[in-house]
């Protein structure tokens, strides 16, 4: 039997700084990226007789004026009564604390999300650690990409307002009242380490900020800070864990891309993707492979260097799942560079 498509209830996405109401109560609002992905779908909640915000683009001036534009020029959505971030991502929590400050509103995040958002913030200005290198090195990096990274690390602050010192913390399992809307608390991990969605059972729709997306898979990656660290099992098991609370026909509001139905197709998509990648990185790997060779297995189209550092976390991160379950070997030459095989079977 051939698995449902997606539907889309919508056709086209609101213009930037403009809105539409997905139910009462709950408003989409598209805000531009200076970035390939060039969007980010934020989402307005009645709480009161205010305005609640779930995810708040990056922190820069077009981001800024969508704001005063959606909120000093519509006074029926003041005040707003907090900021809802799902995840850490500056997409996502950028303009949380210029919003938060702005309004003298409350921050509401899981803690982990919280945390290294606060660490990722602090490294800005600061030099590339030797960690990172040797990290970078020993995934293949030649000495110019090197010297790229570090030029560009600490680019996270950059796009990120300082946070407030204090938060509200939310759990897995949560139910928020927000206004006459009630959102249960479902938390991922893999694409980031506590992923907030909110899922209304009562009018049977989720806001998925990257955990569910339509047509492209979130990025799941290993960095530097935790180079053995196993994310792509976290990522499947999230899935796994979604596909089994929420109803098919739920209504997705994702981050990027257009509402759609259809969960559990996508969702055994997105597994079917990560598990075909690693049999190709099985059959690929049957060579010695550095983490920068296994990207024909991986990816269909051409790694940039714009996009370098992005697509070895997450070839590393296929990479140690295999490593972990036993099925690659790693091993690191006198160089400091890590080669990858297929076990022997």
């Amino acid at each position: 039997m051939s698995r449902p498509a997606l539907t889309f209830p919508f056709d086209s996405p609101p213009e930037p700084g403009a809105t539409r109401t997905i139910v009462d109560g709950l408003d989409w609002l598209r805000m531009p990226l200076p970035i390939d992905l060039d969007h980010i779908n934020l989402w307005l909640l009645a709480d009161g007789d205010g305005t609640a915000i779930v995810d708040t683009g990056i922190h820069d001036p077009p981001s800024r004026a969508v704001w005063e534009q959606t909120l000093d020029g519509t006074p029926e959505r003041l005040p707003v009564t907090r900021v809802i971030v799902t995840h850490l991502h500056p997409d996502h929590v950028g303009c949380a604390g210029w919003l938060c400050e702005r309004f003298g509103v409350d921050l509401w995040m899981t803690r982990e999300e919280y945390m290294l958002c606060r660490i990722l913030v602090a490294d800005t200005g600061r030099a590339a650690p030797d960690e990172g290198v040797r990290f970078y090195r020993a995934a293949g990096f030649p000495d110019d990409a090197l010297d790229s990274y570090r030029r560009i690390f600490g680019f996270f602050g950059r796009m990120v307002s300082p946070l407030p010192e204090a938060y509200e913390r939310i759990h897995a399992g949560d139910v928020i009242d927000v206004g006459s809307q009630r959102f249960e608390i479902l938390i991922g991990s893999g694409h980031s380490p506590e992923h907030a969605c909110l899922f209304d059972a009562d009018r049977n729709l989720l806001i998925s900020g990257d955990q569910i997306l339509p047509s492209i898979s979130s990025n799941v990656s290993v960095f530097p800070t935790e180079p053995h660290a196993n994310p792509l099992a976290d990522w499947l098991d999230s899935l796994a864990r979604l596909r089994d609370r929420l109803p098919e026909d739920v209504l997705v509001l994702p981050a990027h891309g257009l509402p759609f139905r259809g969960a559990h197709a996508r969702l055994d998509a997105l597994m079917t993707r990560h598990r075909e990648q690693l049999d190709r990185l099985l059959e690929h790997c049957r060579e010695p492979r550095r983490a920068v060779d296994t990207f024909p297995a991986l990816f269909r189209r051409k790694i940039t260097r714009n996009h370098l550092i992005m697509a070895t976390g997450e070839a590393i991160a296929h990479l140690n799942y295999l490593v972990h379950s036993g099925e690659i070997t790693a091993e690191e030459d006198a160089d400091g560079i890590t080669w990858y095989l297929t076990a022997s079977t």
